[in-house]
């Protein structure tokens, strides 16, 4: 999509280097001349705004693994020394612990606006699977940085999810002795867990570069969910129009995060995490962080522990089968009536599991987190396949160029 770069240095230095290692041709061709459409909204500036915030997060981890002591008996007081003693320590560990809550809010407007705008249909199910998969590695990488501030939290988070692993028939105990190295969450799970919470987002990093690569050979989906037809009359350099427009949304997103780093830095936390982990104290509810709670939800929804454990996963392996589930051949929402009022029920159901997961798991919030399951993969597996087949959609512009035209001739006449 973004073609061969047209970029040629000034200097005879710089033409020299370019013609052996052109990295300067490909930059100008990914992020200076690449086209793309002209009728994106502000919900595509959020890829943007996870490629900053998966670098924010690793270089504060960097700095923050330098003070850092993966020991069952100094981890809690390095955390400490890191807030107390450590120079400008608390802001760099608070912009770390609520950096992970941004990245995820990014990450679900994304998610769900792929879901609205249909981003995971032909020609870009590969790019949507390599997109799941960079999910699956945030969860692991999110879950894994948890453990290690060893609070009560903590522990017993790292203590219910591993014990989880011991449900898979045949080789689950023998999954969770290796997780923690022994028999029990001590020493040895805090360092495997410190590894890879150090290594995980390298590996996010090279899956994010697969996931640009395969956005750039198909090119970017768009509101109307048409293809480009004519690059001149349906696309835009992405410099400056792009950029700008995803440094707008960068800022205004920033100051949303600063926000909790300066004003509610623990408001996303659970106060239990400044208690030091202690084995022998069960904490009388024990919750994972936000981003997890839907799951949570759905995990504790089924009376099976196996059953709880595959209905988990599944939640999320699901998604990277969208491609193939959505039978219908309109992508965008906007022309899809009927899908759009079982989109944003979705997204209810989704909120509603967010909560029942952080409630006990008694009564009647069991019933209801029990339906919003129910809701949740049948949205997947029966509604979209069925609404492709008799769900008729509203008329689809023939371009990118036409939609344009025919909003700015709406906002026009209603104007006048």
């Amino acid at each position: 999509m973004s073609g061969p770069s047209t970029y040629v240095p000034s200097s005879a230095i710089g033409r020299w280097f370019e013609s052996r290692l052109p990295i300067m041709g490909l930059m100008h061709g990914s992020f200076v001349a690449y086209p793309v459409p002209r009728n994106l909204n502000y919900f595509w500036t959020f890829g943007g705004i996870l490629s900053f915030m998966l670098g924010a997060q690793i270089i504060t981890g960097i700095i923050l693994a330098m003070h850092y002591t993966p020991h069952v008996d100094y981890a809690f007081g390095s955390v400490e020394h890191i807030m107390r003693d450590v120079n400008w320590g608390w802001f760099i560990r608070y912009t770390h612990a609520n950096g992970a809550s941004m990245f995820f809010v990014a990450v679900y407007i994304h998610m769900l606006r792929g879901l609205y705008y249909g981003s995971y249909k032909a020609p870009r199910e590969v790019l949507w699977i390599l997109g799941v998969i960079i999910y699956l590695l945030m969860m692991a990488t999110g879950f894994m940085g948890y453990v290690l501030p060893w609070g009560q939290m903590s522990f017993w988070g790292a203590t219910v999810i591993t014990n989880l692993f011991s449900a898979i028939p045949l080789v689950g105990d023998a999954i969770t002795t290796w997780l923690w190295g022994g028999y029990s969450v001590d020493n040895p799970t805090l360092n495997r867990f410190f590894s890879l919470h150090y290594l995980l987002p390298f590996m996010i990093a090279g899956v994010v570069i697969l996931h640009v690569w395969a956005l750039h050979v198909v090119g970017q989906n768009n509101p109307a969910g048409v293809e480009v037809k004519n690059i001149e009359r349906d696309t835009l350099p992405f410099t400056p129009y792009a950029t700008v427009k995803d440094a707008f949304g960068l800022v205004c997103f920033l100051i949303f995060y600063a926000w909790f780093i300066f004003y509610a830095p623990n408001y996303l936390g659970h106060a239990d995490n400044y208690i030091e982990a202690n084995p022998l104290v069960t904490p009388s509810h024990i919750v994972p962080e936000w981003y997890y709670l839907p799951f949570y939800a759905i995990l504790r929804a089924i009376p099976s522990k196996l059953g709880g454990v595959v209905a988990m996963f599944g939640a999320i392996v699901i998604l990277a089968f969208l491609p193939w589930l959505d039978t219908s051949r309109v992508k965008s929402a906007k022309f899809r009536p009927v899908y759009r009022v079982f989109f944003w029920a979705f997204v209810l159901a989704c909120v509603g599991l967010g909560y029942l997961g952080s409630q006990p798991p008694e009564g009647g919030f069991v019933i209801a987190a029990r339906l919003l399951t129910i809701y949740y993969f049948g949205f997947f597996l029966v509604i979209m396949p069925l609404l492709g087949l008799f769900e008729t959609p509203k008329p689809v512009p023939a371009s990118i160029a036409d939609a344009v035209l025919a909003k700015n001739g709406a906002a026009a006449q209603a104007h006048s």
